[in-house]
């Protein structure tokens, strides 16, 4: 049996990840720990077999006053824990980055290429990374997953808020393109694979097809019912737009990882 401590309870990726696991109860065994205070200092991490690593701030607007919250939680509570798992006997952690580390808005990664990030979010991350590479062994496993866009049920992402704009103003121009997203279906079950497979290293993980931001919107209103119309009179405005609006690149422009 592999014994899972899931670190930062009641996040969308562990909650979903912990329910998934449910159905093999004789061959996982998952824990949430809440790791918002410091109480997680004394609890036992030596039971565990893997240390799945999801908290972390994400989305919350990035000002000059949050920067130090940002590393605060994204980097250096991650390398305490990680620490405490090694110390504990942990054989693999898995850590859950994100496409922000590479600080592209449009175009198409792959693993050559290079990180580079430009947030608060994306540099708390990759620092997170390197400090965690630093730890490992061959007794200690580092496991980094860098997910495009995740969406799902209730997912807190930007999809989530662009659905309920489009329910609210009932318009959405007809624009084609390509993004790398990951339902949280998918994310879950690459997850296990890690975890089945002790596996280590950096992993982009990703739906088979890319997403279409007019495409998905049209079927998520169609199954909900909802009446929008949609029209092609904004798609040069917005074309000319992309790459030097960050909302507009963010939800109308091409980011995508190499298949």
């Amino acid at each position: 049996m592999k014994r899972i401590l899931i670190t930062g309870k009641d996040s969308y990726i562990g909650t979903n990840f912990k329910n998934y696991l449910e159905v093999y109860p004789e061959e996982y065994e998952v824990v949430e720990l809440d790791v918002r205070d410091e109480s997680w200092k004394n609890y036992d991490f030596t039971p565990y077999d893997v240390v799945f690593h999801v908290a972390g701030i994400a989305h919350i607007k990035e000002v000059k006053e949050n920067e130090a919250l940002y590393y605060k939680v994204n980097r250096d509570l991650v390398i305490e824990l990680a620490k405490k798992a090694k110390v504990a006997g942990v054989t693999q952690f898995i850590f859950m980055s994100s496409m922000s580390v590479y600080g592209i808005n449009q175009g198409v990664i792959n693993l050559d290429t290079k990180p580079k990030p430009n947030t608060y979010y994306g540099k708390s991350k990759y620092e997170a990374e390197l400090k965690l590479n630093e730890l490992e062994d061959n007794g200690f496993k580092i496991c980094v997953v860098r997910p495009p866009m995740v969406y799902g049920d209730n997912s807190p992402g930007n999809l989530t808020k662009l659905i309920k704009a489009v329910k609210k103003f009932h318009i959405f121009p007809t624009i084609r393109n390509q993004r790398s997203s990951i339902t949280i279906e998918k994310l879950t079950e690459q997850i296990k694979e890690y975890v089945d497979l002790e596996a280590e290293g950096i992993f982009l993980p990703q739906n088979a097809e890319y997403l279409c931001t007019y495409k998905i919107v049209k079927e998520k209103m169609e199954v909900e019912g909802v009446y929008v119309f949609y029209t092609s009179f904004f798609n040069l405005i917005i074309k000319t737009l992309i790459g030097k609006i960050n909302i507009i690149t963010k939800i109308f422009g091409d980011l995508k990882y190499e298949k």
